[in-house]
This record gives C-alpha cells, structure tokens and sequence, in this order.
C-alpha cells in the first residue's frame, strides 16, 4: 500500500468487479474503503465459487474476491432498515467519496442519491459505474463487460471471416478493470479539484463509455473515411509485414511492432541470418514490402520457424527494434521484468495460505505496493461501527435485529 490516499475514506456500495475495482486501487493507494455488503448475501461474486463457476484456489482463496477488494474493510449492513440507512448515513457523514454501481431503481428505492448522501455530508464526491451511462432510454439497464466493455464495443470493431462470430473476450474482468482504474482516476481529479475550490463534483463512468474509448482510434476513422467495420484482419494483407505475430520452430509465438520498418529492417534481417533479404528488390523499402507484403510475410513465417522461442529471444534480446514474446499467464507470474518492477506481489490470504497477486498498474516513489487481502463478509462491522461510537449493547441489538452482520 501506498500513502498517496491516506485520509481519504471511500463509502463503497458496490458489486461485482467493475466499481469495486475502483475501490480496490484507492484502498491500494492507502485509502480507507470501507465495503457496505448485505449481511445475508454479500456482494453476489462471492457466490462464484459456491455456486462452481470459479474455482477454489488452495486456502479457500477466491481469486474474483480478492481481485476488486483487495485492502478494503467489509461491513454487514442490511440498507432497507431503518437502522442499517441510518448507520450508513452515520458512515457518509466521515467519508469523502461515496461509490456505487446499484442501478437507479434501486438508488431510489433505498434512498441513495445525490440529494440523499448531500444531506448527510453536504461535500461527499458522488461516484456512479453504470452499463451505459446515467441519461437516454437504457439508462436503468443493467450490465457487464462481456456485453458493454466488450460485446457491443470492442467485439465489432473488425468484421469476421465468413460465419465467423466476433471474438470472446480475453479473460475474466477485462473491462471491468480498464473502468475501475478509470473511475479511480476520477476520484483523484474530484478530491483534487475540492480540494482547490471547496466545491465537490458528481463523476460517471460507463462500460459502454470505456469500450468506446478502447476503440476510439477505429471509431474515429470509420466517421472520417466512411467505413462501417475495419475488415476482416489478415496477415497476408498487413501493411507492414514487420507488424504481427509469427509462429516458433517449437509451436510458440512472437509479435513484432516495428511501425518504422525502414528503420529497423536491416538490423531485423541480419538478426534473422538473412542478411541478403535487406537489399532484396522485394523488400528493400516499406514501399517494396507493401506491394510484396504476402511473399515478405511468407518468408518471415519460414524464418522464424527455423528455431524455438529460446533461441529467438537470444537473438533478438538487445535488437532495438520493439518485439515481445508471447507469454502465458504463468510465464508472466516469473517474468524477471515483471518480478524487478513489482507487477506480481504476494499477499496473505485470512486462512494464512500465501498466493499471487497483480498490482494496480501506477507506481508513486518507484514504490511497488504491499498488497492487503480482501476482506472475509462482514469481517470489520464491529470495527467500524465502534468507530461510529456505537456500544457494545447497541451493536448486539442491531446484530440480533438483523440490521448488522
């Protein structure tokens, strides 16, 4: 943790991953967040893995918890009860930010808007995630970034070859994560802005607001050339072939991303032991590979072919040219790079288990964080509320009201 938000207390009543996210990078910052959760249920993602859709993992470590609410206090409270609205309203009183992702109707029904918090702490900065914003007709839908992030956004942006479907998503939480570390920069820039002005603001984020912004180069170039979809990738067809993934003599894959070609095709060709391809009339300029683009591609695909992954990244390993191998999720856990920059830390499950975790990607000082795990359900309400001034007596009666966990 870092002490970049130290003093600031976030008052979270969130979900899933996307908002959540949100909370887990400021309590990464050193925030106070403190995780509002019904004290039946809980926030609904800790039944994944009762429920068989995420495993386990060794000590009872559900990854898809600890991921959005790492270093966060949990408190219990049932907010359709009087008693539970009135201590959350006690909890917004000390709090600088109040964050959610509930949907309107529900903001509505438990009285928790703007005007609500206002009145309780005239300053507290309102955050809302949505599916796909706070105005229009589908303003009170509900969503995920499988359908907001990715589906209807980054999904369409290249049409598929033949019957094709569009691409899935590449793992659990991609957008989700991209808009928690979004609105956790809007939260900087609100505190930021109060600070100077004494004035606290209202800040909205989206999925559907993300994945446009994700695919906004395209988006942007289908309004000025009038195309509807970008075509159907294909290697033979690249621009430039020194752009893309190539296939290892061992089954792996490299990607280059040498967008000045003519710059770094010799040194490529000489590190490749083809140094006869540099003055080839075929591909002796990004001209000449671009009329030839499929017989460059073809020869580079034959080339790298001829040795492993190993043997590639030898000879590649101080070529000024940008290229990179593709890695696996447990390759990049190792990665000497990754380890020497502190993008993998090691945390301590409640069970005493120890696993692996990743950072939120900003460091301050050259510091990488010491990561807290996520809270067990509930795990801080009697913390919490003593802070409130709440005793003992009072606290066993809300426990035994149902009102508290």
């Amino acid at each position: 943790m870092t002490g970049t938000m130290s003093g600031v207390r976030v008052l979270e009543v969130a979900a899933w991953t996307y908002v959540p996210a949100a909370g887990a990078v400021l309590a990464e910052w050193g925030a106070d967040v403190i995780k509002i959760e019904h004290p039946e249920s809980g926030d609904p993602q800790r039944g994944l893995v009762t429920s068989g859709l995420v495993p386990s993992g060794p000590g009872g470590v559900n990854h898809m918890i600890e991921l959005p609410n790492r270093g966060k206090r949990s408190v219990g409270l049932d907010l359709k009860s009087a008693a539970g609205r009135e201590l959350l309203m006690k909890l917004a009183a000390t709090s600088d930010v109040f964050l959610t992702n509930m949907r309107p109707d529900a903001i509505d029904s438990l009285r928790l808007s703007v005007d609500d918090l206002r009145s309780a702490n005239p300053n507290i900065i309102y955050v809302r995630g949505s599916g796909q914003g706070v105005r229009g007709d589908e303003a009170g839908k509900g969503g995920f970034d499988g359908s907001h992030f990715w589906g209807r956004t980054t999904a369409g942006l290249s049409a598929t070859k033949g019957d094709e479907p569009p691409p899935g998503q590449p793992g659990a939480a991609w957008g989700d994560l991209q808009g928690g570390l979004t609105i956790a920069g809007g939260i900087a820039a609100a505190l930021f802005h109060r600070e100077r002005t004494g004035e606290p603001t209202v800040v909205d984020n989206s999925l559907l607001a993300n994945g446009m912004w994700a695919g906004s180069a395209t988006l942007m170039a289908a309004g000025l050339f009038g195309f509807d979809q970008m075509p159907a990738p294909s290697r033979e067809a690249v621009p430039n072939p020194l752009i893309g993934y190539y296939r290892t003599g061992d089954g792996r894959y490299l990607t280059l991303m040498m967008l000045q070609s003519d710059r770094w095709w010799p040194d490529l060709a000489r590190r490749l032991g083809r140094p006869e391809l540099v003055d080839d009339p075929r591909f002796v300029d990004a001209a000449a590979r671009f009329e030839h683009k499929a017989a460059c591609v073809a020869v580079l695909d034959e080339i790298f072919a001829t040795r492993t992954l190993a043997e590639w990244r030898e000879a590649l390993a101080d070529s000024e040219g940008v290229w990179a191998a593709v890695e696996t999720p447990g390759e990049l856990l190792v990665d000497p790079q990754a380890l020497a920059n502190g993008y993998v830390r090691d945390v301590v499950h409640s069970s005493g288990s120890t696993f692996r975790m990743i950072p939120s990607p900003l460091q301050f000082d050259e510091q990488p964080p010491d990561l807290v795990r996520a809270p067990d359900h509930g795990e801080h309400t009697d913390e919490v509320l003593t802070e409130l001034g709440i005793g003992e007596d009072e606290l066993i009666q809300l426990k035994i009201d149902g009102a508290v966990l």
